[in-house]
């Protein structure tokens, strides 16, 4: 006879019914295994055992044990506890979600309350940004690469790929004004649409560009911004959906052309990839055969004869195409900017949950889809790195002068933030674990 359903209120998150599982009965139960050693003590380390349990059991159509296990999630997640159980909290959304399109029978899951995205306007993008160093780290990083590699050019023209919207370049136009030789004249180039993730600005990119071209004529440095049409623009409707849409690279990469960009033999060509070349698919598919989007748009990048490449990403491989291997690995990796929040914020402050909700998107993302509605495909920086290495790119060493500033913004910080090298990256660290990686690169023959 089915047990009655149980009504769990997960809060900030979607109605959802379970059946009523025996939890605890250890001599029947398949539950038991997760719980072994974990009873009385739900920390990180059992909470990674319960959600490994659960992935395998979706995994093996095993409903009953996914049952249990999201019945003991359920009662450790608090979408304003510590942060195990807020990254819990996202985590057991996503699984119900996912369970849900696996087993739509025996999972009810409200789906109609979707992740709200908010849409932030300039000031509130700004602050959101200098949170953690998440993005300014890279910001950092690479505009001090940039700096040192367009030394002594008179015209400076940079690609940018990103999604912040260009909250990168005041710093940049700042440090350019004060160059002992003079400010070079500014072109920056973006693409009309970006991949389909928070954060959400409330104004166009062109009111955006309008806005650095002010501050730039403050700075007295000659600046054009230009937006080259990619491909048609997600509309609101289809970036809050619970259903991600697709986003047209193959159109993105065809407009990667020297006349389409307007590229200027007497400009220092710098491409710019922020937290970007995770959302190329890395599947070895297409033109040539057995070559990946993610592939073929570094060789086209490389093929610019750009002066320098930076790269910046996070530093974790979330493309695994075992589920389970994916919820660890994920778990592993996101506690980070929950952890971090932590130590500044309180539980109920609305800017930690919404940063918090951001993630909880990408977590979805993750666990929640396949095929080509999962977006989200990072790899190790390490393993990018490989990738411009085969096409025939240089590492190029961050500066002392660059480790200085990266240094000096830490600093203003919580001090379980620090930096490191290894290997061609300058890596992020939270607490020793690696968060962030930037590297920069020029296509062989070019470098100085």
């Amino acid at each position: 006879m089915q047990v009655q359903a149980m009504k769990a209120e997960l809060r900030g998150n979607p109605s959802i019914s379970l059946q009523n599982p025996i939890l605890f009965d250890t001599h029947q139960s398949p539950l038991s295994g997760a719980l072994s050693g974990c009873l009385g003590s739900l920390d990180g380390a059992c909470l990674e055992k319960l959600l490994l349990h659960c992935a395998s059991a979706l995994e093996t159509n095993d409903v009953t044990l996914a049952q249990q296990v999201m019945w003991v999630l359920n009662n450790v997640a608090c979408s304003v506890g510590d942060p195990n159980q807020r990254l819990t909290s996202w985590f057991l959304r996503a699984l119900l979600s996912r369970a849900s399109r696996v087993c739509p029978t025996a999972m009810n899951f409200n789906g109609s309350r979707t992740i709200q995205r908010r849409l932030m306007s300039v000031t509130e993008l700004a602050g959101y940004v200098d949170l953690i160093p998440w993005h300014r780290f890279g910001f950092c990083a690479s505009n001090s690469a940039i700096l040192k590699a367009t030394q002594g050019f008179p015209r400076v023209h940079i690609l940018d790929f990103s999604i912040t919207y260009c909250m990168q370049w005041p710093t940049l136009i700042d440090a350019l004004a004060k160059r002992p030789e003079g400010p070079p004249s500014l072109r920056i180039t973006v693409p009309s649409s970006r991949p389909p993730v928070p954060p959400l600005l409330n104004v166009s990119i062109e009111e955006v560009g309008l806005r650095l071209e002010n501050f730039a004529k403050f700075r007295d440095v000659h600046f054009e911004f230009h937006v080259f049409k990619n491909t048609a623009s997600s509309t609101l409707g289809e970036i809050m959906c619970i259903e991600p849409p697709s986003f047209d690279f193959e159109s993105l990469l065809g407009h990667l052309n020297s006349s389409i960009l307007n590229l200027r033999d007497d400009e220092a060509l710098v491409i710019n990839c922020q937290h970007w070349l995770r959302y190329l698919p890395d599947e070895q598919k297409g033109i040539p055969q057995g070559v990946s989007l993610r592939d073929t748009f570094i060789n086209i990048i490389k093929g610019l004869n750009p002066r320098i490449i930076v790269v910046v990403d996070e530093d974790s491989d979330l493309s695994a195409s075992s589920f389970p291997s994916r919820v660890t690995s994920c778990f592993n990796y996101l506690w980070i900017p929950f952890d971090a929040l932590e130590t500044f914020l309180p539980k109920d402050s609305s800017q930690r949950m919404e940063y918090e909700s951001d993630i909880g998107h990408k977590i979805e993302n993750i666990i929640s889809f396949e095929g080509s509605q999962r977006i989200e495909r990072l790899e190790e920086g390490r393993k990018l790195s490989q990738r411009w290495k085969k096409a025939g790119c240089m590492s190029i060493p961050f500066s002392e002068e660059t480790l200085k500033e990266v240094k000096a913004l830490l600093d203003e910080h919580a001090s379980g933030w620090g930096m490191k090298k290894e290997e061609d990256m300058l890596v992020l660290t939270w607490k020793g674990h690696n968060s962030i990686f930037a590297t920069a690169w020029t296509p062989n023959g070019l470098e100085d």
